[in-house]
């Protein structure tokens, strides 16, 4: 064989051998994101978990959690006391709404707001991230909206209130979406904007985006996918003579153009309400929470429709270690559970 023969067949084999490499790697990659979501479908939940404030004061504006195991009756853990203390993780020692979310990889997100009411209604300048692998250690990083949008009209921002993150499956990212008010009227009134998380939830990235615009104020929004792959967003509306919970439902995130919104409100119930959470049943359904405010209770509603209507099922005691304010559940698996048990006693 001669040298220059030799050398276009060293070549195909090198050339062949990087492609069975790269092919490999592919599969590999495809093969585990493909392993990770079969896992999480086919992980058996027993339990729910429920992520909550309490009340105004600074020392209920704490992240709390409780367990039920039928998603309508809860009991608090860490003998009804804080499982995160607001001190070590928001620049205003207070947080309110906490959101809780399973991940992709199995991990665990919550967002919550920074904000200590007793300073007032408009006192709100951001949010903190949180992050978990078992529910128990959290780590956390603050966005704070006056320093890191420094030159904007979002540093002017009077409210970031309710964050919620959902997985936006078309980008592969995380994405929080909060409403939004500004004192230099760029947004007269409470708007939902949304940003995505940054690779390792410590930090948004870009400028916020406007999810949609009711045209009056919305606030509270908790947005859901059904199996059938349908959004299902729930908000809370400020303006009109009417205050609710009302349902957009929609196939695409960014085109809110096609989006259909449901004629009345959802909630069962004549009582002010706000902070809606809609998270999937154990034994098939739904159910619908919120906070009737002004009365000193919770209330859950069920649905087994597909979220099409609603049916009371109970209110929460006025008084007592359970007294949410707005807050969400997520389904639990019965090791999670008793993680959560050790970590944090019922009886302490």
């Amino acid at each position: 064989m001669n040298v220059l023969v030799y050398n276009e067949e060293k070549k195909k084999k090198k050339n062949m051998s990087k492609k069975i490499i790269l092919f490999s790697i592919a599969l590999a990659v495809t093969f585990g994101v493909a392993t990770q979501v079969e896992a999480k479908k086919r992980l058996k939940m027993t339990n729910y978990v429920f992520a909550y404030f309490i009340g105004n004061a600074p020392q209920e504006e704490q992240i709390h959690f409780a367990v039920s195991n039928d998603g309508f009756n809860y009991t608090p853990l860490n003998g009804g006391n804080p499982v995160i203390g607001s001190d070590s993780i928001a620049l205003t020692k207070a947080v309110r709404d906490p959101h809780i979310l399973r991940g992709e990889d199995g991990s665990y997100f919550m967002v919550v707001t920074d904000m200590r009411s007793s300073l007032g209604w408009s006192s709100n300048r951001g949010i903190v991230l949180l992050h978990s692998k078992d529910l128990v250690h959290w780590t956390h990083r603050t966005v704070h909206f006056p320093e890191k949008y420094k030159g904007t009209h979002f540093a002017h921002v009077t409210r970031v209130w309710a964050p919620q993150t959902i997985y936006d499956k078309s980008v592969g990212k995380y994405m929080v979406y909060s409403s939004l008010l500004t004192d230099a009227g760029s947004i007269p009134s409470d708007r939902v904007y949304y940003c995505y998380a940054n690779a390792d939830f410590t930090d948004l990235e870009g400028e916020p985006q406007v999810l949609f615009d009711y045209k009056q104020p919305a606030i509270d929004t908790d947005i859901v996918q059904d199996e059938q792959g349908l959004f299902h967003l729930f908000f809370k509306t400020e303006g009109g003579s009417h205050k609710g919970i009302r349902q957009y439902t929609f196939t695409n995130l960014h085109k809110p153009d096609t989006w259909t919104l449901h004629p009345g409100y959802c909630e069962v119930t004549k009582n002010a309400v706000e902070g809606a959470g809609v998270f999937p049943l154990i034994q098939g359904g739904w159910c619908l929470m919120y906070d009737c405010y002004m009365n000193g209770h919770y209330q859950f509603a069920k649905s087994t429709d597909n979220l099409k209507t609603f049916t009371f099922v109970q209110d929460t005691q006025t008084k007592g270690k359970f007294t949410p304010r707005h807050g969400t559940t997520i389904q639990i698996t019965g090791k999670e559970y008793k993680r959560l048990l050790k970590a944090f006693p019922i009886g302490k």
